[in-house]
C-alpha cells in the first residue's frame, strides 16, 4: 500500500506541464499536513518532476532523463546543426528516435520512416510529404527552401520542418556526433545518481541544542549531520567531536562547523572524492543554487558510484579511452606497453605531452588497482621528457611503489621508447578508501 509520501508524489507527476503547484494546494488537494506535501515536493524537485522559478513559484517540469539518446530535441538539432526552421514548430520539443538519409527512392524509404525518426533529405518534395505523413520531421540539406505545400503538411503534422546550409553527409556528421557526446555524458557518474535525498536522511536546525543532536545520533546510527536555518539553507555541519565539552543545552550554531563544503547534483563524482580526500571529510551537503538542503553525499556513497579507473564505458569516444585502449599490460601488471599513433602526436610528429602525462595518470592508476587493490586519483605528477618519443615507437612504462600509506601513495614511473630511457615521472596519489 503506498504511502501519503508516494501518492503525493503520484498526484504531482499526474499533474500537467506548465501548471503552479503550492504547498497549500498539494495540502487541500490530498488530505495532508502542509509539512507532508512540503517534503513531498522537495523530493518531486529532487526527482526532476517540478522546478522552482524565481519570482513564480513552483512548476511542474516534463522530466529530463539524463544521457538517453532519445534527449536529443529536434529543438536541439535545429541549434547545433546552425539550421532555419520552415514549419512544425511545436515539433521542436519531440525527442529524436532515429535519423534515415534520404539517398534512395522514395517507396525504399519508407520503410524506414517511423513516427519520431528525422529525414534527411535534399530538394525532394515527393520524400519530404512522405515522411510527414509517416510522424517524422525533415531535415532538407543543401541550401534549399521548403515549397508551401510542404511547410502547411509540417505545421499540420505538428512535426519539425528544418533547413541547412550543409549537404547530407555533413548534417549526419554533425548529429552523430551530437549522439556521441550524450552518450559519454550518460556515463559520467554525478552527485544526483549517489546521494541521499532529504526524505530518506537526517538533518538538524541551528537553533536546536546538542541534547537533539544526541538523541538522533542514537536513533539513526550516524554521528554527521547538515545543520540548516529556518529556510532550510545549509549553515553548517555538525560531528560528535565538535561536541566533547559542549552541555547538552547548548545550541548547534554555537558549535558546529560554519561555511562547509557543500556541492551540487550537477558535480560528477570524482570531483567530490577529491574534495572529501583533500578536506578529510566524510559527508558533504547536496545543495540548490539557493543553497537549501537537498540530501547528503557520503564516501562510501561515493565509493560505491566512482567508475573504475581506466574503464571504458560502452559507446564512449573519448581521448582518454583511446589512450587507455592503446595501453596493455603483462600478466602481474607490472609493466604497460603501447605503440605511437598518429593521433598520439604533435605537429612535430612526436609523442603529445599531454598524451604522455596521461598515458603516465593510467598506468598509476591500474598498478594501484591491480596490484595493492587501492583506488586513486591522481593529486600531483611531475614529468621529466628527457628525450622525443617518435611516431611508431613502441613505449614501455614500467611503475614503482616508493611509498603507500592510508591516504596517498608516491610512484616513479619510468618511461622507455625502442629500449631507450625517454621519460622519468613522479607521482603523488590520494587514495580513495569508504568511511
Amino acid at each position: 500500500m503506498a504511502t501519503k509520501h508516494e501518492k503525493i508524489i503520484q498526484y504531482i507527476a499526474d499533474t500537467d506541464i506548465g501548471q503552479k503547484i503550492s504547498v497549500r494546494s498539494v495540502a487541500r488537494q490530498m488530505a495532508v499536513s502542509e509539512g507532508t506535501a512540503y517534503r513531498a515536493i522537495k523530493s518531486a524537485e529532487t526527482e526532476g518532476l517540478v522546478a522552482t522559478v524565481p519570482r513564480v513559484g513552483t512548476i511542474r517540469v516534463e522530466k529530463t532523463i539524463r544521457g538517453d539518446i532519445k534527449n536529443l530535441t529536434f529543438g536541439e538539432i535545429l541549434r547545433i546543426i546552425d539550421g532555419t526552421l520552415f514549419g512544425g514548430e511545436t515539433g521542436l520539443q519531440h525527442r529524436l528516435d532515429r535519423f534515415v538519409i534520404g539517398a534512395m527512392t522514395t517507396d525504399a524509404m519508407r520503410d524506414y520512416i517511423t513516427p519520431g525518426a528525422m529525414l534527411i533529405v535534399g530538394n525532394r518534395e515527393d520524400a519530404q510529404l512522405m515522411a510527414l505523413g509517416n510522424g517524422a520531421g525533415v531535415l532538407i540539406t543543401g541550401g534549399f527552401t521548403a515549397s508551401p505545400a510542404v511547410v502547411a503538411a509540417a505545421d499540420k503534422a505538428a512535426l519539425p520542418l528544418i533547413g541547412s546550409n550543409y549537404d547530407s553527409f555533413t548534417v549526419a556528421t554533425i548529429i552523430n556526433r551530437a549522439i556521441s557526446d550524450q552518450q559519454i555524458k550518460k556515463e559520467i557518474v554525478t552527485v544526483a545518481d549517489a546521494y541521499v535525498p532529504i526524505a530518506q536522511t537526517a538533518y538538524l536546525r541551528q537553533d536546536e541544542t546538542v541534547s537533539r543532536y544526541r538523541q538522533l545520533a542514537k536513533a539513526v546510527k550516524h554521528s554527521r549531520f547538515p545543520v540548516v536555518a529556518r529556510d532550510m539553507r545549509v549553515v553548517g555541519v555538525i560531528t560528535a567531536k565538535d561536541l566533547l565539552t559542549a552541555s547538552a543545552e547548548t545550541t548547534l550554531d554555537r558549535v558546529m562547523t560554519k561555511n562547509p563544503v557543500t556541492v551540487r547534483k550537477e558535480m560528477s563524482v570524482a570531483s567530490v572524492s577529491h574534495l572529501m580526500a583533500w578536506n578529510s571529510i566524510e559527508m558533504i551537503p547536496v545543495v540548490d543554487a539557493e543553497f537549501r538542503l537537498l540530501g547528503i553525499v557520503t564516501r562510501t556513497d561515493v565509493m560505491r558510484n566512482l567508475p573504475t579507473p581506466g574503464h571504458q564505458s560502452e559507446g564512449s569516444d573519448t581521448f582518454f579511452d583511446a589512450i587507455h585502449t592503446s595501453l596493455r599490460t603483462n600478466e602481474d601488471n607490472r609493466r604497460w606497453q603501447t605503440i605511437v599513433t598518429p593521433q598520439m602526436t604533435n605537429s612535430l610528429g612526436t609523442i603529445a605531452v599531454g598524451v604522455l602525462s596521461e598515458m603516465i595518470t593510467d598506468v598509476a592508476q591500474d598498478f594501484l588497482k591491480h596490484n595493492y587493490q587501492k583506488r586513486s586519483l591522481i593529486e600531483q605528477i611531475t614529468v621529466n621528457y628527457l628525450k622525443l618519443i617518435q611516431l611508431e615507437h613502441r613505449v614501455q612504462i614500467v611503475p614503482e611503489l616508493l611509498d603507500l600509506g592510508r591516504r596517498s601513495a608516491k610512484l616513479e614511473i619510468t618511461v622507455s621508447a625502442e629500449h631507450v630511457l625517454s621519460a622519468k615521472a613522479f607521482v603523488v596519489c590520494q587514495i580513495l578508501e569508504e568511511e
